[in-house]
């Protein structure tokens, strides 16, 4: 995509490529569903992952989403919301989300592009690594509500025990 700004022209490269690279040199198993998109499975302690990279060349953005292996049934949904809510206070980069229509668990992240010539193998590594981290820790959260029944704010306060002292 190319942007005039005053005489100058910037062209920004679609990052999908990159991350394609990134995908073969870790052996993932990945679909490249078209230039602008790719999802891949990647193993966690709790989970297995899809995640979802999306270019959108119009805004020059990249779109992240890694998607958690459940379903949120109609009526845990509420609470499902509020453990949301309370995750996404404690994160600095990033979001979790539900989808309306299959409730669906993700944590979301965008990164906006323009004016760089393209992302950087660190920068989407980060961008995994921050993903999986989170989508790691808050897992039994969920579970917990979901499936335990539990408080959003119990389920939470569970999740994120921080250690105190050195061992």
């Amino acid at each position: 995509m190319e942007y005039v700004a005053g005489s100058r022209v910037e062209i920004v490269h679609n990052p999908v490529d990159l991350i394609e690279e990134i995908a073969t040199a870790n052996e993932w198993p990945f679909e490249r569903g078209g230039d602008d998109e790719l999802v891949a499975q990647l193993h966690g302690r709790w989970d297995e992952y899809r995640v979802h990279f999306a270019w959108n060349s119009e805004i020059s953005a990249l779109q992240f989403t890694c998607a958690l292996d459940f379903k949120v049934p109609n009526h845990r949904r509420g609470s499902v919301l509020e453990l949301v809510a309370l995750a996404n206070e404690r994160m600095w980069l990033g979001h979790f989300d539900l989808t309306s229509d299959e409730g669906v668990a993700m944590f979301r992240h965008a990164v906006p592009l323009r004016g760089a010539r393209g992302m950087t193998v660190e920068q989407v590594e980060d961008m995994i690594e921050v993903a999986l981290t989170e989508c790691e820790r808050f897992f039994p959260a969920f579970q917990y509500v979901i499936w335990g029944g539990k408080d959003p704010t119990e389920a939470v306060a569970a999740a994120c025990i921080d250690p105190v002292g050195e061992a």
